[in-house]
């Protein structure tokens, strides 16, 4: 794992959070016409991104060996579930137009970043 790409999709998921945690509170939709939320629907693509190249960059790394005491079906089962999420959510969020469409985004953002920070213990060794 890469950890300045980590560090930096968790802070991307946290910023996207908490902007939506804001819609939700000021009960406002996300809208695609909205700058703001194209500014957050941009984080959210920047995670997915940041989260394909640490897969890519995991396999490869796993398959050249030196890492025996990541446990590959943990790492990869936390990669693959946070690369779900979070197109999930947000495609969740465009439907919904209620404030609990911001709120499920928020969610799915804040698992992403608690997921990348187990992902680095796992890379870590510690199972």
């Amino acid at each position: 794992m890469i950890d300045w790409l980590a560090t930096a999709t968790i802070a991307a998921a946290l910023l996207a959070a908490g902007w939506a945690v804001l819609l939700a509170v000021l009960n406002k939709p996300l809208t695609l016409e909205d700058w703001t939320t194209l500014g957050v629907a941009a984080l959210v693509v920047s995670q997915e991104v940041a989260l394909l190249a640490q897969t890519v960059i995991g396999a490869v790394l796993l398959a050249g060996g030196g890492h025996e005491a990541v446990s590959g079906a943990t790492f990869f089962g936390y990669l693959l579930t946070a690369l779900l999420l979070l197109p999930l959510a947000g495609f969740w969020s465009i439907v919904d137009r209620s404030r609990s469409g911001a709120a499920v985004l928020a969610v799915g953002c804040l698992t992403t970043a608690v997921m990348v920070v187990r992902l680095n213990q796992i890379w870590a060794g510690h199972a």
